[in-house]
C-alpha cells in the first residue's frame, strides 16, 4: 500500500481499493469541487497494454482514480498482499452511474461505439431514469486528429457534461484522452470500453453464474474467438506470470 496515496501498487501501477459506494462519493467530490479528473479502470488486458505502452502506465499514474474492472487483477493482487475490495465493470456498473446521476442531478455525455449504438444506450438509460440527463451522444468511428476530431470536441463543449464517458475500446480510449482531455470542458473523464454497446443490448451480457464465477473472458472468448484469442488465452497467463514474478522479487527484497 502506498500510504500517501492510498493506493495499492500492482505491476507499477497504482490501483485504489474502492467499493462501488466509494467510487461515487469520489466522482461527485471532484464535479462538486469543480475540477477535471481522470478515472480510469484496470483489467488484465490493461494492465498487459501498460507494460507494452510506457505512455499508457504513464497515463493511469496520472489519473486521480483507477478503479478495477477485472477479476484477474483482483487475484494479481491478492498474490502480491494487497486486498481490492471490489471488481467494478462497466457492464453492470454503467446502470448504476446513471442511478447516481439521475439521484445528483449529474450530467453525461456518452462518446464511442458504433454509428447509434451511444444514442440507443442513452434512450435505454434515461427510459430506466426519466430524471437522467445525457447531454450528448457520438460514435466513436471519427478521425482522431484533425478537423472532424476538432469538431467533436466542440460538440461535447457545447454540452458541457459533468462526465464524459468515452466507450472505444483499449488501447484507443486511453490514448484519445491523452491527447485530448485538457482541450474538453468536463469534469470526470471514464473509459468505459464497450459499455454502450451492453446497454443498448447491442452485445449480450454472459450469464450471471460465469460472471459470479470469473468466467466472463471465457463467454466472451467463445462469442469473438478469433478476435479475443490472443487477449485471453495468451493475455492472462503472461499476467499471472508477470505477478509471481513481482512477487518473488518482493520475496527477496524483504529477505
Amino acid at each position: 500500500m502506498n500510504q500517501q496515496t492510498g493506493k495499492v501498487r500492482v505491476l507499477g501501477i497504482g490501483i485504489d481499493p474502492l467499493t462501488t459506494d466509494q467510487l461515487h462519493e469520489r466522482i461527485t467530490q471532484i464535479i462538486d469541487s469543480g475540477r477535471k479528473a481522470l478515472v480510469l479502470n484496470v483489467n488484465v488486458h490493461c494492465m498487459n497494454l501498460a507494460q507494452r505502452h510506457p505512455w499508457l502506465k504513464e497515463l493511469l499514474n496520472s489519473a486521480e482514480v483507477v478503479f478495477c474492472d477485472g477479476a484477474g487483477v483482483r487475484l494479481g493482487a491478492r498474490l502480491l498482499g494487497y486486498e481490492l475490495p471490489e471488481r467494478i465493470t462497466y457492464a453492470d456498473w454503467m446502470w448504476q452511474l446513471a442511478e447516481l446521476a439521475s439521484t445528483r442531478g449529474h450530467t453525461l455525455y456518452f462518446l464511442g461505439s458504433a454509428p447509434g449504438v451511444a444514442a440507443r444506450a442513452a434512450d435505454v438509460l434515461r427510459a430506466r431514469f426519466p430524471a437522467l440527463e445525457i447531454v450528448g451522444a457520438h460514435h466513436g468511428y471519427f478521425a482522431k486528429e484533425g478537423g472532424e476530431n476538432d469538431a467533436v470536441i466542440a460538440q461535447i463543449n457545447a454540452a458541457h457534461p459533468d462526465i464524459l464517458v468515452v466507450g472505444m475500446g483499449m488501447p484507443l480510449q486511453e490514448q484519445w484522452l491523452a491527447q485530448n482531455w485538457d482541450r474538453v470542458d468536463a469534469h470526470v473523464f471514464l473509459t468505459g470500453g464497450a459499455c454502450f454497446d451492453y446497454v443498448s443490448g447491442t452485445l449480450r451480457r454472459c450469464p450471471r453464474w460465469m460472471a459470479d464465477h470469473s468466467l466472463e473472458w471465457l463467454y466472451r472468448l467463445l462469442q469473438e474467438p478469433r478476435r479475443l484469442f490472443r487477449r485471453y488465452v495468451v493475455g492472462n497467463p503472461t499476467f499471472l506470470l508477470r505477478i509471481l514474478l513481482e512477487r518473488a522479487r518482493m520475496g527477496r527484497r524483504s529477505a
